[in-house]
């Protein structure tokens, strides 16, 4: 199981499993959060705690959670619930607590700016992120 806070402690997720991808977007909101993503469904293997303030993106179906106190990003997640019922979720892999347990997973990177599509795959991972 995967944890991850904020820096003062305040807000914090966990993710049951290991992420099979860690997506960085260079969409215009995430460039500059510096974000990479974990995605799964609110409460299924994504859970999470603590009060956060959201900022509510354009059209208003993401909200990008992070922390009052110190300010960190810590997750986005869908506003409302997709057909099936369920809320997509994503928790931001730099908040991890111990960051070796995620240095091997591969980045999958995501053009969020221009075409929205999944870029050609690199032989990056999380590790080669953090410089």
């Amino acid at each position: 199981m995967l944890k991850g806070s904020c820096h003062c402690g305040a807000v914090s997720w966990t993710f049951d499993g290991e992420p099979e991808t860690a997506t960085a977007c260079n969409c215009t909101v995430c460039r500059r959060y510096g974000t990479l993503w974990a995605y799964d469904w609110v409460d299924e293997r994504i859970t999470t705690s603590g009060e956060t303030s959201a900022y509510l993106r354009g059209d208003r179906e993401l909200g990008f959670h992070f922390c009052a106190a110190c300010g960190c990003v810590t997750w986005w997640r869908g506003v409302k619930p997709n057909s099936d019922g369920r809320t997509r979720i994503a928790v931001n892999l730099r908040m991890t607590e111990e960051p070796d347990a995620i240095a091997h997973v591969p980045i999958r990177h995501f053009d969020g700016l221009g075409k929205f599509e999944e870029m050609e795959r690199d032989q990056r991972c999380v590790v080669d992120m953090w410089f």
